[in-house]
């Protein structure tokens, strides 16, 4: 593969991250061939030494996934992570997809139930006293409170939970990647040793 195969095909794979991420990932394996070619070694060696490079980028793609996920913490870095560790493995998908897509609809559900309790909470504070209630519109007033910080302390828990779920991801992609790295690394080295014999 030459050089400039190499990095196109790189380059392809990084669509989506940042621009300059993926500019100064690209300088980085320019330079890998400089080095390789400063060192006498053929276009074609330094690439078969790199790997392949659609493996690479997405390898790459996921641990920027993580990282923007412990810097920002925010729902597009939680979805950026979650994306860049479904793109890690097929054969984990099929068995990590039904149970991870049950969790997100649970977590998703109980979302939306604590917004209609805080709603119907704020309606019946704000509609109660004028319905006349038993107890008062004092009553009605912090039932509407107590039902909406019910709402609240629900939504914080699925908060904590989410948070939760994208680190577990993050960690088991990480722990994915380091136990198929070096049966990758040997089957890249067998196929290029096989083509060289």
């Amino acid at each position: 593969m030459t050089r400039q195969e190499f990095l196109r095909r790189l380059r392809a794979g990084l669509v989506g991250l940042p621009t300059t991420t993926a500019a100064e990932i690209a300088a980085d394996y320019e330079t890998h061939f400089d080095d390789g070619i400063a060192a006498g070694r053929s276009e074609a060696e330094v690439a078969a030494a790199l790997g392949d490079p659609d493996r690479l980028a997405r390898e790459l793609r996921a641990e920027a996934g993580a990282q923007r996920w412990h810097q920002e913490k925010n729902p597009s870095a939680a979805a950026a992570a979650v994306f860049a560790v479904l793109g890690l493995g097929a054969i984990d998908i099929l068995i990590l997809l039904p149970i991870l897509m049950g969790v997100i609809g649970t977590i998703f559900g109980f979302f939306i139930a604590a917004i209609a309790l805080f709603f119907s909470g704020g309606a019946v504070m704000v509609a109660g006293p004028f319905a006349a209630p038993p107890g008062g519109p004092l009553a009605a007033i912090l039932f509407g409170l107590g039902l909406m910080a019910a709402a609240t302390v629900i939504g914080a828990l699925l908060a904590i939970v989410s948070i939760w779920l994208v680190n577990g991801l993050v960690w088991f992609a990480r722990l994915h990647y380091r136990l198929l790295k070096p049966a990758l690394e040997n089957s890249n080295n067998s196929t290029t040793s096989g083509a060289v014999a």
